[in-house]
């Protein structure tokens, strides 16, 4: 494990680590979790996903849309040969505005809410709906308002620009 990861995962609550950010758990194992336990829910109360053309097509195609999301994100990133891990903005090598990027700040954990959103709509019932608005609550808190900082500190008054500009989730 990385030094600066071991500092994160072990700094004390109050006190904060240069460039450490508050996510605790990576966002993609934040959706498996999430969606287990949107499941867990469903069989629990009894909900079985429901079959309807509607909800299916809904369903695949928000999944399909998330794919695409992700993939065109992780794309620019590498054609721009900078870092796609989270844990650390401060490897950045530049500042990524185009692409997908152009119209959300944050494409790649816009393409996981969708995936819970399609789940959401698949299991058609109320409560799980609470699971993609916990994780949009989780990641912003977490995750994004902390790389917000650091992006911010990183590229100054180009970030500050970009933020203005495009929205953070849509």
């Amino acid at each position: 494990m990385a030094d600066d990861v071991k500092t994160m995962l072990h700094s004390t609550p109050g006190r904060r680590v240069p460039g450490a950010l508050d996510a605790k758990v990576p966002a993609p194992v934040l959706t498996a979790i999430v969606g287990a336990a949107m499941q867990a829910y469903a069989w629990q109360a009894g909900v079985i996903m429901d079959a309807s053309s509607a909800h299916m097509v809904a369903g695949v195609a928000l999944s399909l849309l998330s794919a695409a999301l992700a993939l065109a994100a992780m794309a620019v990133f590498y054609r721009a040969r900078t870092t796609i891990n989270p844990l650390d903005p401060r490897r950045a090598r530049l500042l990524v505005t185009g692409g997908v990027y152009r119209w959300s700040r944050n494409p790649m954990y816009l393409s996981l809410l969708l995936l819970l959103v399609a789940f959401a709509i698949r299991l058609d019932a109320v409560l799980v709906w609470l699971g993609p608005c916990a994780f949009w609550a989780y990641v912003t808190r977490f995750q994004i308002l902390p790389e917000e900082r650091a992006l911010a500190e990183k590229f100054g008054a180009a970030y500050l620009a970009y933020r203005r500009r495009t929205p953070r989730w849509l």
